[in-house]
């Protein structure tokens, strides 16, 4: 099978179903945006591939499972409005995410004021996947007829690579800068 197809040479590309709309359709924003995401939460996972941690495996386990959840989001995003959706997100993939927030939430220090994305890269690479998890949720927003329970995935999932990335940097020792008030 070739990669390339040459059929959105002109700006147009294929939802599922093979509707064409163009490639700046909010549809396509949306789930390009999670896209996105999954690829700095693939980033953020590669750089632990040299790190040991207590819980590492379960917590590239959780990660792997965002990850196929967060690409059958998209495509739940990328199915037109007047189509079935094969797989639908459901309320327990978002209790799912806020069972293991407060887990690890609970062997964090509690914060008292802002951090800046910082620590380990993989931390780092975590907070940046959370700031395009909430331009993807900013986006779904838009997107007509879309089932509401995806905007609140992408808003849980933010939360959730927050906290993922300051229980990356505890588990491998490293410290969070803070947001200073002298500068």
């Amino acid at each position: 099978m070739r990669i390339y197809t040459r059929s959105g040479d002109k700006g147009q590309t294929s939802l599922i179903y093979g509707k064409r709309v163009a490639k700046n359709d909010l549809r396509v924003e949306a789930y390009g945006t999670c896209d996105e995401t999954n690829s700095m939460i693939g980033l953020g996972v590669s750089f632990l591939d040299e790190e040991a941690f207590e819980g590492k495996d379960i917590f590239l386990q959780r990660m792997q499972r965002v990850q196929t959840i967060l690409f059958h989001v998209g495509a739940e995003l990328a199915t037109p409005q007047d189509k079935e959706v094969t797989w639908k997100l459901k309320q327990e993939h978002i209790e799912e995410l806020e069972k293991e927030i407060d887990e690890w939430d609970a062997t964090l220090e509690p914060l008292k004021n802002f951090i800046l994305p910082s620590g380990h890269r993989a931390a780092s690479a975590l907070h940046a996947a959370r700031t395009v998890a909430r331009r993807a949720e900013r986006t779904a927003i838009g997107v007509e007829e879309v089932n509401p329970l995806v905007v609140s995935y992408l808003n849980r999932l933010s939360d959730y690579l927050f906290v993922a990335a300051r229980y990356v940097n505890k588990q491998l020792g490293r410290t969070e800068s803070h947001l200073r008030a002298d500068v």
